[in-house]
C-alpha cells in the first residue's frame, strides 16, 4: 500500500472509530430512508468463479524480514522494512532488531499521524466538503456509472446496506471498502511497526528521531487539489485490490511475518495500483506529496550515513524496493547495500 493510500486508510480508520462513538450523528449520517436513491440495479454476474477466502491467521511471535544494511566507512544504517496491510493480531518480535539496538545511536521512524477521535470529529464539522460528496449529491451522482456499478457489486460482498458510504467522496468511500475487505480476511492497515520499535528503543535507551512525513493537513490539501480523473483512477485501483488482489495481499503479509523477502517481491502491485501512483505522482493530484515523502526519507537516511555511527530505520517496503526505490538511490550514491538474510 502506497504512502498516500495508507494515510487515507488511517484517516478512514479514525472516521470509523469517531462515527462509532460520536454523539454528533449528523456529522457521520447516512441518507435517511426518505432521501434514499432508487435501488441500484442488480449486480452484474461475475465473469470469474467466486472465491471463498479463509481468514488469515498468524499465531505466535513472528520476526518479520531481516534487515538491510547500508554502509560506507564507519557509518551504517540498518533498515527494517514494513508493509501494510499485515495480519490482524500479529505479535512481532525480532531478536536481530534487538541486537542492532545494542550498538545503535538513534532510531528513525515516521511521526505518527495525529488521528484521534476529537480531531476526526472536528474535521467532519470543518472540512466536510473535502471528505463528503458536495451539493447534496451521492456517490452514484459523481462516479462514472460503470465504476459505481463495480463499487456497488463489491460493497454488496461486505455489507447489506445499499447506501453505505454513499455520502463520502469516491476515494474515501473506496478506502472504507478496502478496510472492510481487509477485515474480512484477517488483515489490518492499522498496525504500526514503528510504534513497536519505538518501545524497544526506549527499553534500550536509544534516542528516537521522528521523521515528519505528512500530517492530516497534507492529506486534506492533496484531497482538495485532486482532479476527478485521478480520484477515479485510484478508486479503480481499490476495486481491483478488493476484487482480485486479496489473495496476493494475504500471501504478502504471510511472507512478511515469516521473513520471506523474495516472496514479498514476487507479488508486485496490480497495474491499476501503479496507475494510481503515477497519477498521484503527477504533482497536480497530491501537491507532490508522494515525492516529498520519498525525499524526506532519502534526506534522513543520507544525513544519518554522513553523520557516522549506527542508525536503525523503519521504512515502508514500497519506498525501499523496486526500480528507483530508496535502496537504488543509495546504491547510486555510492553506498553499499547488503540485503537481508532470514529474519531474526
Amino acid at each position: 500500500m502506497s504512502a498516500m493510500r495508507r494515510l487515507i486508510a488511517l484517516m478512514v480508520t479514525g472516521l470509523i472509530v469517531a462515527c462509532g462513538t460520536s454523539n454528533l450523528p449528523s456529522a457521520c449520517a447516512q441518507p435517511s430512508p426518505a432521501q434514499a436513491p432508487a435501488p441500484l440495479p442488480a449486480p452484474m454476474p461475475s465473469t470469474q468463479p467466486a472465491q471463498v477466502l479463509q481468514e488469515l491467521v498468524v499465531t505466535g511471535e513472528r520476526t518479520g524480514p531481516g534487515l538491510w544494511r547500508v554502509h560506507h566507512g564507519d557509518a551504517q544504517v540498518w533498515i527494517l522494512g514494513s508493509i501494510s496491510p499485515l495480519p490482524r493480531g500479529i505479535t512481532w518480535r525480532s531478536t536481530q532488531v534487538e541486537r542492532v539496538l545494542g550498538s545503535t545511536q538513534q532510531v528513525l521512524v515516521s511521526k505518527p499521524l495525529e488521528i484521534g477521535i476529537v480531531r476526526i470529529l472536528w474535521l467532519l464539522l470543518t472540512e466536510r466538503s473535502v471528505l463528503m460528496v458536495r451539493g447534496g449529491k451521492r456517490l452514484k451522482d459523481v462516479m462514472p456509472p460503470a465504476l459505481h456499478e463495480r463499487f456497488a457489486q463489491q460493497r454488496a460482498r461486505f455489507t447489506h446496506d445499499d447506501d453505505k458510504w454513499e455520502r463520502f467522496r469516491p476515494i474515501i468511500a473506496a478506502a472504507f471498502l478496502e478496510q472492510a475487505a481487509f477485515h474480512s480476511v484477517g488483515l489490518s492497515a492499522r498496525l504500526d511497526l514503528g510504534a513497536a520499535v519505538r518501545g524497544l528503543a526506549k527499553k534500550h535507551g536509544v534516542r528516537v528521531e521522528e521523521l515528519k512525513i505528512a500530517g492530516i493537513g497534507d492529506v486534506l490539501d492533496a484531497l482538495k487539489t485532486m482532479p476527478p480523473a485521478t480520484e477515479n483512477t485510484c478508486v479503480n485501483a481499490s476495486l481491483v485490490t478488493v476484487q482480485s488482489a486479496l489473495p496476493q495481499l494475504m500471501d504478502r503479509a504471510r511472507a512478511w511475518a515469516t521473513g520471506d523477502v523474495e516472496r514479498i517481491e514476487s507479488h508486485p502491485a496490480p497495474a491499476e495500483v501503479d496507475a494510481c501512483l503515477r497519477a498521484l505522482d503527477s504533482g497536480a493530484a497530491a501537491g507532490d506529496l508522494l515525492g516529498r515523502i520519498r525525499r524526506a526519507w532519502l534526506d534522513a537516511l543520507l544525513q544519518s550515513l554522513q553523520g557516522g555511527g549506527t542508525t536503525l530505520a523503519v521504512v515502508n517496503m514500497d519506498l525501499l524496493l523496486g526500480k528507483g526505490g530508496l535502496l537504488d538511490e543509495l546504491r547510486g550514491r555510492g553506498y553499499d547495500v547488503d540485503g537481508p538474510t532470514a529474519g531474526g
